[in-house]
């Protein structure tokens, strides 16, 4: 299996018969790698408080396709995105331009490139907000939330709380408040 000259694209990854879950970055395969219970504890609580403080026109979904562009189809562990005008039944990644917020669980998997490099990206794309969540005392989730500075073009430190220790209390992209703990017990 060899790449094609300029690198792979998200409808010829697509067709490939792969044995593994995959990311394309700048049109290379990545293998995505094993997340631990806790990520998934964690990234399915935040999927869950995200969609029963959801408000229309926004949806939620965890590991959805985003399609940044033809080599870089990437995803984020949960994310919220505007549905106007998108045909879900049909709809394989979310446009990057509908993507209001992008979530990543920082687990042992990912390299300590990889969410920089992703935060990055979602940047550039010009994704509103980005919240970087990681393992913090006692397994408690430490969430970090960023928002795109408009002049910079980068992620900048949420002005009013950009580090949620206990309890997550935010009112964007919606007012929602999650209890931290309550996501890795019970």
């Amino acid at each position: 299996m060899y790449p094609p000259v300029g690198g792979w694209t998200y409808d010829q990854v697509k067709e490939l018969v792969l044995p593994f879950d995959w990311e394309l970055v700048d049109g290379a395969i990545l293998v995505r790698g094993m997340a631990d219970q806790w990520h998934d504890d964690v990234r399915d609580g935040l999927l869950v408080a995200l969609r029963l403080a959801n408000r229309p026109p926004y949806r939620v979904n965890s590991e959805r396709c985003v399609l940044v562009d033809e080599a870089n189809p990437t995803k984020p562990d949960v994310i919220v995105f505007d549905t106007r005008d998108l045909d879900r039944r049909s709809m394989e990644c979310v446009p990057v331009q509908r993507v209001i917020l992008a979530v990543e669980v920082v687990s042992k998997g990912h390299a300590p490139t990889t969410v920089s490099a992703s935060r990055g990206m979602y940047a550039d794309a010009g994704i509103s907000y980005f919240w970087r969540v990681e393992r913090g005392e006692d397994d408690v989730p430490v969430v970090h939330e960023f928002w795109l500075h408009p002049e910079a073009g980068v992620y900048a430190p949420s002005p009013d709380r950009p580090t949620h220790t206990g309890t997550l209390k935010t009112d964007v992209p919606f007012p929602v408040e999650i209890d931290l703990r309550g996501l890795i017990e019970g």
